[in-house]
């Protein structure tokens, strides 16, 4: 397929796991993509590969907590191409899991709530002056079925997720009419290098309450996260899909 054929498309936490096959997804489609992303080592191995297959893709160390940095970038690539298509935003951090409120460090919450939705605030906020001048945009962000229904001992985590919900649902109304849809995804445990960290009975919890009995892949919520990012998805916007094994059914 080619949907994306043209098109300019930028992927924050594009260096690993979902962000990454996202990345390649895109380019294999015919898109110019710019990975925005803080990890160095990761991002790095990710554009050697990208040379190695031909891909068009580019990247750069950007933390979307900087509000200068952000606005520069996203306006750099616009100018650049005349155009921005795409912005598919995976970048997150858990935080502390396994504790409860009382034990939760006020530190880590206020970073992952800086990280997971701030930085969602910041990147929808210039990217889309920049696709007003088409009338056209996709932004997909990637939240969780922890936003939806709270998963304890990671508080911070649904907190953000959930606020990020509540970002789409705003937005997506604001752009309605304007050719810009505004859409997020709300996955269940998937299997990411981001999990590595968190606590096994966490994982374990997450997981018995999926009626597949097992975590979401990399390829399924890549595929899902491409269409919704795609031409085709044009009557959707301010919505979150759920992609969870059958956890959530509304």
């Amino acid at each position: 397929m080619n949907r994306f054929q043209e098109q300019i498309a930028i992927v924050a936490g594009g260096a690993r796991g979902i962000g990454r096959g996202v990345v390649r997804r895109l380019a294999q489609e015919g898109a110019q993509v710019y990975i925005f992303d803080i990890r160095e080592e990761e991002l790095n191995r990710t554009l050697a590969e990208a040379k190695q297959s031909g891909q068009k893709i580019q990247g750069q160390i950007l933390d979307i907590t900087n509000e200068s940095a952000v606005k520069a970038s996203i306006e750099a690539i616009a100018e650049a191409h005349g155009r921005l298509d795409v912005l598919v935003n995976c970048a997150a951090i858990i935080g502390e899991t396994g504790i409860n409120i009382a034990d939760f460090s006020t530190e880590s919450f206020e970073q992952v709530v800086n990280v997971n939705l701030k930085g969602a605030f910041l990147l929808s906020k210039y990217a889309i002056p920049s696709m007003l001048r088409n009338n056209y945009g996709r932004i997909v962000h990637l939240s969780s079925i922890g936003g939806k229904e709270g998963n304890p001992g990671m508080v911070a985590y649904a907190a953000s997720k959930s606020g990020l919900m509540g970002l789409v649902k705003a937005v997506g109304k604001e752009y309605a009419e304007s050719g810009i849809t505004v859409n997020g995804i709300a996955p269940a445990v998937i299997a990411t290098e981001m999990n590595a960290n968190t606590a096994q009975e966490v994982i374990d919890y997450m997981t018995a309450k999926i009626p597949m009995r097992r975590l979401g892949t990399i390829e399924e919520v890549t595929a899902l996260c491409c269409w919704i990012a795609s031409p085709e998805a044009s009557f959707n916007t301010g919505y979150i899909f759920d992609i969870s094994g059958g956890r959530a059914t509304y």
